[in-house]
């Protein structure tokens, strides 16, 4: 009932998972941590604890339902342009997800009862990709985004953690078997052994996460990329199954598909708030966008 209700609510597919201490993940990311792989983002050291157990996270909690949503676009950024990533083109994901999510637990309120929970999308202590993978919605790459055989990569990970015994999916195999398409292909080799990046490596870490300058070293690495970064899923095989998303609030503003690095280079604070005016890239902010475009001039 709640799968059915999660498709017609536009979610590319629903898992359930039992809400529990992630003892696989905890060394990973403790290590993780302690190589200093999250550059800047001290945040990440932050709720240690919660981040490896949703039950202390939502009192009383049961299950992690694990939810899907594309953002695959059905065009792409003009080719003389510096790129952004695909899932920055529309609305902010944020707002969507939220609202899709709400809709989801008070669907499941009507029809079961009283049932407590959370709503998080991105913006709490989740291990969103070992919950999805936990719940049979795909298995964890060597890039450490989360594949599926059917549609690739390109889509958002959400969940709603709620205090309701419910039937639990089992993970599936991982299919990357021999290939190495994405180290290979890292920009600025991030991806420093299979399935573990260094986020302090990464280029979307240094187009939006990181607040100081972009390390000189780093010059003529950046592949053109002004806000985040899609290399390693547009090499990854499996993506050649995505399909363009049907969510109208992803489609992109018109002017951000046609605009040319020179347009960009010429951007005024007055385009940038119009182009992005609900858009994730409204993170980096204006003065940050100049930057990362002048790195790249540089």
């Amino acid at each position: 009932m709640i799968k059915t209700e999660a498709k017609r609510l536009g979610f590319l597919s629903c898992g359930v998972s039992k809400a529990q201490f992630l003892e696989e993940e905890a060394p990973r990311l403790e290590k993780w941590l302690n190589n200093n792989m999250h550059g800047e983002m001290q945040y990440m050291e932050n709720h240690f604890d919660k981040r490896l157990d949703p039950t202390k996270l939502v009192e009383g909690s049961t299950s992690v339902i694990s939810l899907l949503l594309n953002y695959f676009p059905s065009e792409e950024q003009n080719q003389d342009s510096y790129k952004i990533s695909k899932y920055a083109y529309g609305t902010d994901y944020h707002f969507v997800i939220k609202d899709k999510l709400k809709s989801l637990l008070h669907f499941i309120q009507d029809e079961i009862g009283e049932v407590h929970g959370r709503a998080f999308v991105d913006s709490a202590p989740v291990l969103d990709k070992a919950w999805a993978a936990r719940s049979g919605l795909g298995w964890i790459g060597k890039h450490s985004n989360l594949l599926t055989q059917q549609v690739g990569s390109f889509y958002f990970i959400a969940e709603l953690i709620v205090d309701l015994d419910l039937e639990y999916d089992t993970p599936t195999t991982d299919h990357c078997g021999t290939c190495t398409a994405c180290i290979d292909a890292c920009p600025t080799e991030a991806i420093v052994e299979p399935y573990v990046v260094d986020g302090s490596k990464c280029i979307s870490y240094f187009t939006i996460e990181l607040k100081n300058e972009i390390p000189t070293g780093f010059k003529g690495k950046l592949d053109d990329w002004m806000f985040g970064c899609d290399v390693c899923q547009d090499v990854c095989p499996w993506n050649r199954f995505s399909k363009s998303h049907s969510e109208p609030l992803f489609d992109p503003n018109p002017q951000l598909l046609s605009m040319t690095k020179k347009d960009w280079e010429e951007i005024t604070e007055e385009v940038f708030r119009k182009v992005f005016k609900k858009s994730a890239v409204k993170r980096t902010k204006y003065g940050g966008l100049q930057r990362n475009i002048d790195f790249l001039k540089s």
